[in-house]
């Protein structure tokens, strides 16, 4: 047992190493950990108290030490000398400041902004003020919102048949869990179904018309939820012969009606053909009609032939006979006139009783102008 005076100096004793240890001493409250949802702001908190006989100066450090163990620790934020640093870690940079602009009040606090997934992992800050040394440690959590989610209907919608309601969130933290609920008609789930919460599926067996309506799916985590609509049509079953008798149908119709088409294209094309060959069919040899400009002329035109064919010992006697016994007009038209009248070559010694003048017989172009 020890002596009461003993006693009392090892006390006295025990008090002044226990001044002479205390130093610093962060004051906050101890927030082992912190969930906050992506994109939100969040304020850790550390605040401290110094002692006297802290001489030294005052520094406040924040790491982060990453939730994966390969990775080292990394300085995000540091007070030294009455200086702010905060470009150690290049992916907050801009979005991690000390609440309190001035740290050395007793407020070291961080507030981190426009939070991402890639910020989840254990904060400690470290107050430093020599000899006096403290830390705190808090775990932060970053979670994602349920979105992006989706309902969909898997089989067939047919009465009687067994078909599944499914629903999925293409974002989210885990762990995410579904419910489904029925806006319309009864707004209860059919009598027949089977949620599972962690999937978001809703088995619904030997479906009726009474399960039809508006369905809705809630996707939830511990930051957010997030829903999707569907709609369930329970019909009749369809009848497979009529269908594929109307689809045999449908087919043949089209096929002939694309046989029609392709006839009126070619008959259409033979048509615009034939046209184009008898509009270039086209006789350039046909002369134009003679000119009648003198009796002489005409009479001369008519019997070219005639003429044309004697031989130069009978032109000796048309070279006496005189020009006013050329036969006149009305001999010419009357037997141009008369159908009856053959027309037939006259012999040269008719020509001269006629009294038909022997002339020369110019050379005529093809469209009977003399040339």
């Amino acid at each position: 047992m020890v002596p009461p005076p003993l006693a009392a100096l090892l006390g006295s004793l025990l008090l002044c190493c226990a001044g002479l240890t205390k130093g610093v001493k962060i004051t906050s409250a101890v927030q082992p950990m912190v969930e906050k949802a992506q994109g939100e702001k969040v304020t850790l908190p550390c605040t401290f108290t110094l002692a006297p006989e802290d001489q030294g100066p005052l520094d406040v450090e924040w790491i982060l030490i990453p939730t994966d163990n390969q990775k080292k620790e990394q300085t995000i934020l540091m007070y030294s000398v009455d200086r702010i640093y905060n470009d150690y870690y290049e992916a907050m940079k801009e979005r991690v400041r000390f609440t309190n602009s001035d740290p050395k009040l007793g407020d070291g606090s961080i507030d981190i902004l426009n939070l991402k997934s890639t910020d989840t992992g254990t904060y400690q800050c470290k107050v430093k003020k020599a000899p006096g040394v403290e830390s705190q440690k808090i775990q932060l959590t970053v979670l994602v919102k349920p979105a992006r989610t989706k309902c969909y209907i898997e089989g067939s919608q047919e009465t009687g048949s067994d078909l599944i309601l499914k629903c999925a969130s293409q974002e989210g933290s885990p762990l995410l869990s579904y419910n489904w609920r029925k806006l319309t008609g009864t707004e209860e789930l059919p009598a027949t179904s089977l949620l599972n919460k962690d999937t978001g599926e809703l088995s619904v067996k030997n479906a009726s018309q009474e399960y039809s309506g508006t369905y809705t799916c809630v996707a939830a985590n511990r930051v957010g939820t997030d829903e999707c609509f569907v709609v369930l049509n329970v019909t009749p079953p369809i009848n497979a012969a009529g269908t594929i008798a109307g689809a045999v149908i449908g087919t043949l119709l089209g096929l002939l009606l694309l046989a029609f088409l392709i006839f009126c294209c070619c008959k259409k094309r033979k048509e615009k053909k034939y046209e184009k060959e008898v509009h270039h069919d086209i006789r350039e040899d046909v002369p134009p009609p003679k000119s009648r400009t003198s009796t002489a002329h005409s009479y001369i035109g008519s019997n070219r032939s005639s003429l044309g064919s004697m031989s130069p010992s009978n032109m000796e006697g048309y070279a006496k006979t005189p020009y006013n016994k050329v036969p006149s007009e009305d001999f010419e038209r009357s037997s141009g006139q008369n159908p009856n009248f053959p027309p037939s070559k006259v012999a040269a010694p008719n020509l001269s009783r006629m009294g038909a003048v022997p002339v020369m017989i110019p050379a005529q172009s093809k469209d009977g102008s003399i040339v």
